[in-house]
């Protein structure tokens, strides 16, 4: 029953999410989706650059001896954090909730639990990502199209949080 309203809360919010910020999610995205291994990049290195503590929650990160943008382990996870942002954002509206591919919830929410992930680590996140799509996007940035890219996050975040708990 619990997850039958997770899922009820999860689909009344996404429609919150109004064609016109679909609209200029969709648009940013179409943008940056062919240099998504870049943006990526920058948007973790963002992160670590704001909150350097954060590095310690990545096990390839702990031990590395390499300057963070030639880690040969860190572009391919943050491109691929990257695209599923961005996927999920996109498919918000359409989908009526938060969609991933590759993973699940569930192992996401795990994971990000094991790691002892909080609050303000999804707001740095935020903070970056936003960071990231406006320097990506260029003169397309406007207060419209932070704000949903904001919403589409915030969903995100509510649905890996819903998840985080102990992997059975």
């Amino acid at each position: 029953m619990a997850e039958h309203l997770d899922t009820i809360n999860h689909n009344k919010g996404a429609h919150l999410f109004t064609e016109e910020q679909e609209a200029l999610v969709v648009q940013s995205w179409s943008l940056m989706k062919k240099n998504a291994g870049e943006w990526g990049l920058k948007f973790f290195l963002k992160i670590f650059e704001i909150a350097p503590s954060a590095q310690k929650m990545f096990p390839f990160l702990r031990d590395s001896q390499v300057p963070l943008d030639q880690n040969p382990k860190l572009k391919p996870h943050a491109k691929s954090v990257f695209v599923m942002t961005c996927e999920a954002a996109v498919q918000l509206r359409k989908a009526g909730k938060v969609v991933i591919r590759d993973s699940s919830l569930k192992k996401l929410g795990a994971t990000h639990f094991k790691y002892g992930v909080a609050d303000e680590h999804f707001e740095v996140t935020k903070y970056a990502l936003m960071e990231t799509i406006k320097e990506a996007v260029g003169e397309m940035w406007s207060a419209e199209m932070k704000k949903a890219w904001c919403v589409a996050y915030d969903h995100l975040v509510a649905a890996i949080k819903t998840e985080m708990k102990p992997s059975s």
